[in-house]
């Protein structure tokens, strides 16, 4: 008899870049879990700030309130801001994420001013308003989806064997963290991620489209903000597909609903 595969974790990153945060259930909307990475910090030419380029905004910590983001700092939480949740004051700017330029809203001055200090140079924070529309690549995309300010897909699924299978290679396992998935599953061998094409959780059915490429992200320590080496080299020994590491893979919503931790994983392929 076949394993179950189960729900483990749901991971929603409301400011893109910042801290992930665990829920017991999701609101899967089109372009992603309701509030993921639907804000984003830009710099005067109104490109995305990353922690590819600035790792210390790792130690930014996210929770959703009632009516606000909570953003505080991991080493000293007193310092903090509160972003509100429906409310944007700043003016509306093109904003660039990747190859795609989109619109965004600067929610207000406080919170540019507060990054800004944090980071040391100039940025607002933008969020993404419900009539900006970003595509996913039409290559990629089922029914014609919109993303947030995601890299790329409104999902990503990773199997927490295939974390087992990479740690056991390791000589300092590294957390789940890493990856930023938004959806864990337990059971199956490592990578069965990789198999799957559409799955029901919950209500909802999702179709897994193709592998997330890995970047330098997934060596930075979400605790510390302090870049390494791991697990990427390792990572590239066994996972590397035409000069990419692989790990974990992208996703689609077929339907709005519900999902849950516990949820059972049902293959429909």
């Amino acid at each position: 008899m076949k394993k179950k595969l189960i729900l483990q974790d749901i991971f929603i990153y409301p400011i893109k870049s910042l801290g992930g945060i665990r829920l017991a259930e999701g609101q899967v909307e089109e372009r992603g879990f309701r509030y993921d990475r639907r804000w984003m910090l830009v710099d005067e030419t109104g490109r995305f700030v990353s922690q590819r380029e600035f790792a210390k905004l790792a130690l930014l910590q996210v929770e959703v309130e009632e009516s606000c983001l909570l953003v505080y700092q991991k080493m000293d939480p007193n310092q903090r801001v509160q972003i509100p949740l429906d409310r944007a004051e700043g003016e509306e700017r093109q904003v660039i994420i990747w190859d795609d330029e989109v619109t965004g809203k600067v929610v207000n001055e406080e919170s540019g001013k507060w990054f800004s200090e944090f980071l040391g140079f100039k940025v607002d924070l933008v969020v993404m308003p419900e009539s900006s529309r970003r595509a996913v690549d039409p290559r990629y995309a089922v029914n014609e989806e919109s993303v947030s300010f995601a890299d790329g897909m409104p999902y990503l699924f990773i199997g927490q064997s295939s974390l087992d299978d990479l740690n056991s290679r390791l000589h300092h396992p590294v957390p789940m963290d890493r990856f930023r998935p938004n959806l864990v599953f337990s059971g199956g061998e490592p990578f069965l991620e990789d198999q799957l094409r559409k799955v029901q959780i919950g209500e909802v059915t999702f179709q897994l489209i193709k592998p997330c490429a890995r970047c330098v992200m997934t060596t930075i320590d979400q605790e510390t903000g302090i870049k390494g080496k791991e697990p990427l080299k390792t990572l590239s020994t066994y996972r590397t597909v035409n000069n990419k590491v692989m790990f974990g893979q992208n996703a689609v919503a077929l339907n709005l609903g519900v999902v849950k931790v516990g949820d059972e994983l049902i293959s429909l392929d």
